[in-house]
């Protein structure tokens, strides 16, 4: 592909069919222009076959927003629109329409607040609520959900790794196994969230990370087809590399040859007064290696090098090899935390492609129109309660208990203020007999969860550097109940509708179903 393709693939036809085909019916209907609400939200957590998580990380926004920005009908766009035909071979999209989008065909109409990148999300809670021309805000709905689900499915997999690994040093090396330029957008996403560092040296540069890695097998290959040894290629490593020397020691045997020969270099390197970092193992029992590596670097005076570990790691194998260290350890006579708090994870694969669950459900829904000078809610109902989006016009609030964690995140209409009430009566989204009740002194604090980023076009918000990004979404889960976090079986978190929502919600719903029983009575004409 190359670079008139590229802006062609990944510029505002960077969308859907039928996006593009319903943005010509609004513009025949004469709705183009009349103002709409759309949520962006997800209906449940990924579930990871085995496992199921019990939060999300949200990310992706700035990447969305920059795209937003640039993104436009260029004249080639309107050409290739033009030459679109239908089943009857006549053209698709007729002139006038065309010639709009030629001259509105941008995002600058578009209001939108979002909770910000980093934070905690749940279920049915809007991440994102764009308002504006009808035309245009539809338009927006492929890329906005390519990017921020995208985006929050792998913060949220890196967050739950990180979790497992008890905040210990992880390496995102997914790039070779990512989708394709996608990879630069999952590496983004877990910086945000947990991973330290990135083998991707590009989107490294770009954040402002310094990449890390060590080296592969083929270095040590390379010179035992040439006549030499494992030893000389540790030796020619070191001396390159002499004070950020990690070697990866599986290539022959591990404990028999690798390490051996790995402690001979590192005691070479500290006689000449380097400190080498590790060792890394990319195969076999990793715990088992790892206990096994550790006793010899001790026996040799290097207690406190780094044992890196990778190969098809995820949050469960990271969970299972601390178990087993947890328990064998003591065995040989070593410290399990000790040797835990100098274990890093090398995690690709099973990261950047979020292993277990591929997507994140997120949807973008019409939820209100304005019609008269007010917002009308809009509604779409569905034979499975828990799909029935929340209407209306509304806005997000999280409620920390006493101790300070969160408690649940309530949806509200636009003019209730949760800060004015005494007593929180909680209804589930969609159990029309389950609902909680708390009283305002079973609460240290009532957060707003949205931000204004954009007003008509204009950017409103200051986008926050990815450590202020990763400082954030640390905070947040520092304030989730244990249970919530938990890797297994977690809590369920409540996001819950205050009554005036419950009420609206039921009486669309009520009149949906009505005005549909009355056209289905209705004679044929």
């Amino acid at each position: 592909m190359n670079e008139a393709q590229r802006r062609t693939a990944e510029g505002i036809l960077f969308t859907d069919e039928y996006e593009i085909t319903m943005a010509q019916l609004y513009y025949r209907m004469g709705l183009h222009e009349k103002l709409a609400q759309f949520d962006h939200f997800f209906r449940r957590y990924p579930n990871y076959d085995t496992h199921q998580a019990g939060f999300c990380v949200n990310a992706g926004l700035e990447w969305l927003l920059d795209w937003m920005q640039e993104a436009r009908f260029r004249n080639e766009d309107i050409d290739y629109l033009r030459a679109q035909k239908g089943a009857a071979g006549t053209r698709l999209f007729a002139d006038d329409f065309l010639d709009y989008l030629g001259r509105n065909g941008t995002f600058d109409a578009l209001t939108m607040r979002a909770i910000p990148e980093g934070r905690v999300v749940h279920p049915n809670v809007p991440l994102t609520v764009v308002q504006g021309p009808m035309l245009v805000a539809q338009l927006l709905e492929t890329a906005l959900l390519n990017q921020l689900n995208y985006q929050t499915l792998i913060a949220t997999k890196a967050a739950r790794i990180h979790d497992s690994g008890r905040g210990q040093l992880l390496l995102e090396f997914g790039l070779r196994r990512g989708h394709e330029r996608g990879a630069n957008a999952g590496a983004r996403a877990a910086l945000i969230g947990g991973a330290h560092f990135t083998s991707n040296v590009g989107i490294s540069h770009v954040l402002g990370f310094p990449p890390k890695g060590t080296h592969a097998h083929s270095m040590v290959q390379m010179y035992m087809a040439l006549g030499m040894g494992e030893l000389e290629a540790f030796q020619a490593y070191a001396d390159v590399y002499p004070d950020d020397c990690l070697l990866l020691v599986d290539t022959v045997d591990t404990l028999d040859s690798g390490v051996p020969n790995a402690i001979r270099v590192f005691e070479q390197l500290r006689r000449q007064g380097h400190r080498p970092v590790g060792i890394r193992l990319d195969s076999g029992d990793l715990a088992y290696l790892a206990i096994q590596a550790a006793r010899q670097l001790n026996d040799a005076g290097f207690p406190d090098v780094s044992i890196v570990l990778s190969n098809e790691l995820d949050e469960m194998v990271i969970l299972q090899i601390i178990t087993q260290i947890t328990q064998e350890a003591p065995n040989y006579g070593l410290d399990a935390d000790q040797l835990i708090g100098r274990l890093v994870y090398g995690v690709g694969t099973r990261l950047i492609t979020s292993w277990g669950e591929p997507a994140l459900g997120g949807v973008y829904k019409l939820v209100a129109v304005r019609d008269g000078g007010r917002w009308v809610p809009a509604i779409k109902v569905s034979e499975t309660a828990a799909k029935t989006p929340n209407p209306g016009y509304k806005r997000a609030w999280r409620l920390y208990d006493t101790r300070g964690n969160a408690t649940a995140d309530l949806l509200s209409l636009e003019g209730e203020d949760p800060n004015q009430m005494e007593t929180f009566v909680l209804h589930h989204p969609s159990e029309p007999n389950v609902m909680r009740t708390l009283k305002r002194e079973e609460l240290s604090e009532i957060e707003p969860l949205q931000v204004d980023v954009l007003q008509e076009g204009r950017l409103v918000y200051e986008m926050p550097s990815i450590e202020e990004i990763r400082q954030r979404r640390e905070a947040d889960v520092a304030r989730l109940d244990p249970g919530v976090r938990r890797l297994l079986n977690p809590h369920i978190y409540h996001v819950s509708l205050t009554p005036g929502l419950w009420e609206l919600k039921q009486e669309l719903i009520r009149s949906a179903l009505a005005q549909a029983g009355q056209q289905a009575a209705a004679p044929d004409f």
